[in-house]
């Protein structure tokens, strides 16, 4: 079984791949992370919530990761032509039941990837500012990656 973790910025776009890959018998999804890209960090961790609590499988934990670019102005999708202001198409979806776990999504990462070296593989559906993150502050630790 494919072990791995996502790290997304939350649009409609990455919600079904969020839900397909809960669905998917041969992919375990450990943990989701977020970062601020077609939408604000926040609204993106709301929506990752959303997408877990509609897949009806199970919960992977979410952690909510960098709210800001490190080198560039941010991304944020300003005109919110592609994702609507909520990133889910302005459906009005209500607040989601499950909540993000307190711990920041660099800090998990790091933390979740040398516990066991070799065995995770990332998916990153966004920007990828967190890992940009881990890479400044623990050289060699995406090395550990399975892929």
């Amino acid at each position: 079984m494919r072990r791995l973790l996502i790290d997304t910025d939350t649009g409609g776009d990455d919600a079904v791949a969020l839900i397909m890959a809960l669905r998917d018998p041969q992919v375990r999804v450990e943990a989701v992370t977020t970062v601020m890209g077609n939408v604000e960090v926040a609204q993106a961790t709301k929506n990752a919530l959303l997408a877990i609590e509609r897949a009806g499988t199970y919960a992977p934990p979410v952690y909510q990761g960098l709210e800001n670019a490190i080198l560039n102005e941010p991304l944020v999708n300003k005109n919110f032509t592609i994702h609507g202001r909520d990133g889910m198409g302005d459906l009005g979806l209500p607040p989601p039941a499950l909540r993000p776990q307190r711990e920041h999504a660099v800090d998990f990462l790091i933390r979740a990837i040398e516990a066991e070296p070799g065995e995770l593989e990332m998916v990153t559906l966004g920007p990828v500012t967190n890992l940009a993150w881990i890479s400044l502050r623990s050289p060699g630790t995406l090395a550990k990656l399975k892929r």
